[in-house]
């Protein structure tokens, strides 16, 4: 574990992702002995306060706000790790200061530089350090790692990747998608590549179709700004949909290596169907919420521009245009408050063809298997069977795995399990360039595409019902939207 060892630097250390993932995170990981021996941390953010006040502050956030139960012997000495640095992101005078605390702090001169900043910080914070021979690679190794969103479009994502790439080496950068470290999306490869009655029927001839379903019951809140430039287009669907997508939809790769596993994601994305403006509307449903159920609209929301069309929802249907997806639909379906929060993958399988012929069978439904990344991580699959009694009834039996019962919540966070990946140099939960590149060809396809002309928002009640437009688009294939229980809003 001492090869590992590094000062692991947060770019952003007053922001709400450090509050509310990252140190959370660290403490859990030196709380379970994970963190390589000689590692420390150095928070950098344009606050003026002490380590000590920055200290308390991460430590009660975790109680207060969080909710975290927090061993106050462990704690001390997790925060023993812990510089606080302030200093200004473009100030040449803070990295030479910023140059003379790594050397007073740390043990180990490899380091890992998490940028949870703002992305117009990304290319600068990069140049900066490469200018104060910070990220050299030479002697000791240096990582990035950077949050999306990676561009706002191909353009933008390849202006960004070029100033980056030209200081530090693409096998340095670490481009994060926390949805990879979930641990349902981690066991997709399980279920697929490790179940005779899975991988064999996992093509067109088997399954009717796919759905990925992700909502949130929570509006934008305090990110107004952030998704007034962004929307659910970017927000969710060019990079955690997506990547849901690639897992489900990839060829077995030649072994479980993190470039065999990327090279086979992005064959997926290439054949991803772009967009065209002449069946645009059979293929996506935009929306936002407005208000309703006590809640505010998302043009009421805090920084948000009161004639706002940013996308808050989408329903989308796709098609991946190789042998083994030939004619199957991928439906997606996301939204911001939407009844509940919920994130599953939703594998139908077709009915058996003469199956209607036997007596008792006309009204079976086809097998299902559904992957719930979030929350009640688990899975189960649909089978159907013969009801007990003297009469023949089929009825439909679900197959039920709950990863959260068996394990007792010690199923590690997203960030947990990305924190450490990145300290042993294990890329596969993270998104390689190429993987960005196509998935931008594919979103820059819908934004031009699309007509916003014809936008009526808002079109949804803020908890309630998705647009009346997002059901039809199923529907009219003769298809519905998942639904685990009969009440269920979708």
């Amino acid at each position: 574990m001492k090869e590992n060892s590094c000062i692991f630097t947060i770019f952003g250390a007053t922001g709400d992702l450090t509050k509310r993932k990252l140190i959370p995170a660290l403490y859990i990981l030196y709380k379970q002995k994970r963190l390589p021996e000689g590692c420390s941390v150095v928070a950098i953010g344009r606050r003026k306060k002490t380590s000590a006040e920055y200290i308390e502050e991460m430590k009660n956030f975790m109680v207060d706000e969080l909710q975290r139960i927090v061993d106050q012997n462990i704690w001390a000495e997790f925060s023993s790790l812990i510089t606080y640095h302030e200093m200004s992101f473009t100030d040449d005078e803070g990295y030479v200061t910023l140059k003379g605390l790594f050397e007073k702090v740390g043990k180990s001169s490899n380091r890992i530089y998490y940028l949870a900043v703002a992305p117009e910080f990304f290319e600068v914070i990069v140049d900066k350090l490469h200018g104060h021979s910070m990220i050299e690679n030479k002697d000791s190794w240096q990582r990035v790692i950077i949050e999306k969103p990676f561009g706002s479009n191909l353009k933008t994502a390849r202006k960004l990747n070029e100033s980056i790439t030209n200081v530090i080496h693409e096998d340095k950068i670490f481009r994060i998608d926390h949805y990879l470290g979930k641990e349902m999306l981690q066991n997709i490869l399980s279920i697929r590549f490790g179940n005779s009655i899975f991988e064999p029927l996992w093509n067109h001839s088997y399954i009717d179709h796919v759905q990925i379903i992700s909502t949130e019951k929570l509006g934008v809140a305090s990110r107004g700004a952030y998704y007034e430039n962004t929307g659910i287009i970017r927000d969710m669907l060019q990079n955690h949909i997506l990547q849901m997508l690639t897992l489900i939809a990839m060829e077995p790769p030649v072994n479980l290596e993190a470039e065999s596993i990327r090279d086979e994601k992005v064959k997926v994305l290439r054949a991803l169907r772009q967009f065209e403006k002449s069946n645009i509307e059979e293929t996506f449903v935009p929306g936002q919420y407005g208000p309703g159920n006590g809640m505010p609209g998302y043009r009421q929301e805090d920084n948000v521009d009161p004639q706002s069309n940013t996308d808050t929802f989408i329903a989308v249907k796709t098609f991946i245009d190789n042998f083994r997806w030939g004619g199957v639909p991928f439906y997606i379906f996301a939204g911001k408050r939407m009844a509940e929060k919920t994130t599953k993958i939703i594998i139908r399988f077709k009915k058996l063809p003469g199956i209607n012929f036997y007596e008792g069978y006309e009204n079976t439904e086809a097998n299902v298997l559904v992957i719930r990344v979030q929350p009640d991580e688990g899975l189960f699959f649909r089978i159907n069977a013969k009801n007990p009694g003297n009469d023949f009834a089929i009825n439909s039996v679900d197959l039920d795995y709950c990863q959260d019962c068996g394990y007792k919540g010690n199923s590690p966070e997203a960030y947990e399990r990305l924190i450490l990946e990145a300290m042993n140099d294990n890329k596969s939960l993270f998104t390689r360039w190429d993987e960005l590149e196509y998935s931008w060809k594919f979103i820059d396809s819908l934004c031009k595409a699309r007509t916003a002309e014809s936008l009526i928002y808002p079109n949804y009640e803020a908890g309630g019902k998705p647009p009346a437009e997002a059901v039809r688009l199923i529907e009219k294939d003769g298809r519905k939207w998942w639904r685990e229980k009969a009440d269920e809003v979708l």
